[in-house]
C-alpha cells in the first residue's frame, strides 16, 4: 500500500509554489495525496511567517493536529515559521517530527528516512536557494491551468518591518535555463497561464548562458516564446528597482503579458517610507506609476499597506488615503503594523496603540473597498477575454480570471462547459460587484 501524504499551505504565493514542488517531490517517491488527514501518514505544513498572527495560527494547527492525528503519522513544519523558530518547535510542540526551512525541502525525504529508522525529531535549516531550485520536478499531477514558477528568492532590501531576509536568505535569481525549463514542463503538463514570482521579482537578475545577466523584463521576452503559453503576470516587485527592470517597456510590447501590476506602497508618506527603509520617496513611487501608465494606458496596479507603523502620524496616514484615492488600486492587501522579533521597527519607541490601528485599518479598507468597486462597475459593458479556471457555486457556473485578476462568473450550460474550461474566453461583463464581475458569453461565441 503506497505511503500517502498532505500538504498545507499558508502565506504567500512563493509558498503555493513551494508546496507544489514538495508534492511533486513526494509523488516521483511513489507516494499518494491523502484526502484527509486521518489518512495521512506524512503531514506537512508549509508556513508563512510575515505576520505575528500567522505565526500563531501554525502552533494551533498543531494542537489541533494532535488531537487527531494518526499514531503513526510523520509531522512536519516547513517554509519560513520553520526557517526562523528552528528546533524550538518541536520543543512548544513535541508532535512535530522534522523541521525543514525554506531552502532545504528538496532534502525532505531523506529526512523522513531518518524518522522512519527511529530518531524521534531531525531538522535541516540550512540555506542553500541553488540546490533548492536544481530540483526540477515533473508537474504531471497539477490540475490548474493556471500556475506558479518562482524566478527569485529572497531579499537585499532589509526594510525595517520585514523578516524575509531572515527567513529566505539574501537575493538570488535562478538562471533564464533553468526557469525556461521549469516554464515548458509546466505549459506540457496543460498550464496556459503562469506567474512568475518571487520576493522581489523586478530585481531579478538571472544568468543567461554562463556570461550576461538579464533583467525581468528580457525574462518575459524569453518565457512569452513558449507555444502555448498564452498569459503571463509576475509578482511581487520593489518600486526602486523598476527603472532597470525593463518591466515598462515589456508591458508595451508583449501581448501574453496581463496588464496589471502588484507594486508594493505600504505606506503614502515619504516620513514612513524613510522610516521602513523603503529607499525611495513618495514622489518617487507616483513616477513609477506614470511611467507604467505611459507605456500601457489600461493597465492597473495592486499593493500592499501597513497601518500604524512606528511614529505614523494623522497626517501620515492621510498621506496613504490620498495615495490610495490617486491611483484607484483594483486590489490591496491591508494589515495593522506587526511587531517581528529583531526587527528594527519593532526596536522603536513610539508604537502605535492597537485602538488608533483598528480605526485607521477600518478607514484604509473602507477606501480600498469603494476604489475597488468603482473600477469594476467601470467595467459593465465592456468585452473581455477571461481565462476559465473552476466550477463556481451554483450548477452551471463557471469562474474565470480576468486580465485584471477579477473573478468572473458566467452561467453556461452544462453540455458547453467542459469546452470552455481551461480556455480564454471573450465575455461581455454584465454585472460589477465588490470583489468580482458577472459577464456572459458573447453570441460569437460557437458553442
Amino acid at each position: 500500500m503506497k505511503k500517502k501524504f498532505l500538504v498545507r499551505t499558508y502565506g504567500c504565493q512563493m509558498n503555493v509554489y513551494d508546496s507544489t514542488k514538495i508534492s511533486a517531490i513526494f509523488l516521483a517517491n511513489d507516494m499518494e495525496e491523502a484526502k484527509c488527514q486521518e489518512e495521512a501518514d506524512v503531514i506537512v505544513l508549509n508556513t508563512c511567517h510575515i505576520r505575528e498572527k500567522a505565526t500563531e495560527k501554525i502552533y494551533a494547527e498543531l494542537g489541533r493536529i494532535a488531537l487527531v492525528k494518526k499514531f503513526s503519522a510523520i509531522v512536519i513544519v516547513s517554509g519560513c515559521v520553520a526557517q526562523y523558530e528552528g528546533e524550538r518547535i518541536m520543543k512548544r510542540a513535541p508532535i512535530v517530527n522534522i523541521v525543514v526551512g525554506s531552502h532545504a525541502y528538496y532534502k525532505i525525504m531523506s529526512l523522513i528516512e531518518k524518522v522512519e529508522r527511529g530518531t524521534r525529531h531531525v531538522s535541516d535549516l540550512s540555506f542553500d536557494a541553488k540546490s533548492k531550485f536544481d530540483t526540477i520536478v515533473n508537474f504531471d499531477h497539477l490540475s490548474s491551468i493556471s500556475s506558479f514558477l518562482s524566478v527569485q528568492e529572497g531579499c537585499d532590501k532589509f526594510c525595517h518591518f520585514c523578516v524575509v531576509p531572515y527567513t529566505r536568505g539574501r537575493q538570488y535569481s535562478r538562471s533564464v535555463k533553468e526557469i525556461l525549463i521549469e516554464a515548458e514542463k509546466l505549459v506540457d503538463s496543460g498550464v496556459k497561464e503562469i506567474t512568475l514570482i518571487g520576493q522581489n521579482f523586478s530585481s531579478y537578475n538571472g544568468i543567461y548562458h554562463g556570461q550576461s545577466r538579464w533583467n525581468a523584463g528580457k525574462l518575459i521576452s524569453e518565457v512569452a516564446k513558449i507555444s502555448g503559453l498564452e498569459r503571463i503576470r509576475y509578482t511581487t516587485s520593489h518600486p526602486i528597482d523598476m527603472d532597470e527592470s525593463g518591466l515598462y517597456e515589456m508591458h508595451a510590447l508583449e501581448p501574453k503579458l496581463m496588464p496589471f501590476v502588484h507594486l508594493p506602497a505600504q505606506s503614502g508618506s515619504t516620513k514612513v517610507l524613510r522610516a521602513m527603509n523603503r529607499k525611495h520617496d513618495i514622489d518617487f513611487y507616483y513616477r513609477v506609476i506614470e511611467k507604467f501608465m505611459n507605456n500601457c494606458p489600461n493597465i492597473t496596479f495592486s499593493s500592499d499597506f501597513i497601518v500604524g507603523y512606528p511614529e505614523e502620524t494623522e497626517e501620515d496616514f492621510n498621506e496613504t488615503l490620498d495615495l490610495v484615492d490617486r491611483v484607484g488600486y483594483v486590489q490591496a492587501f491591508s494589515f495593522k503594523y506587526s511587531p517581528r522579533p529583531n526587527t528594527p521597527a519593532a526596536k522603536m519607541i513610539n508604537q502605535i496603540s492597537e485602538n488608533i490601528k483598528n480605526q485607521r485599518l477600518k478607514k484604509l479598507q473602507e477606501l480600498i473597498c469603494k476604489k475597488q468597486l468603482q473600477f469594476n462597475k467601470s467595467k459593465v459593458g465592456e468585452e473581455m477575454e477571461i481565462l476559465f479556471v473552476k466550477n463556481g457555486k451554483k450548477e452551471g457556473q463557471l469562474i474565470g480570471k480576468s486580465p485584471y485578476m477579477q473573478s468572473v462568473f458566467v452561467e453556461i450550460p452544462l453540455e458547453f462547459q467542459q469546452k470552455i474550461m481551461n480556455n480564454i474566453v471573450k465575455v461581455k461583463i454584465t454585472k460589477g460587484f465588490q470583489n468580482s464581475l458577472e459577464g456572459e458569453l458573447l453570441h460569437s461565441f460557437a458553442y
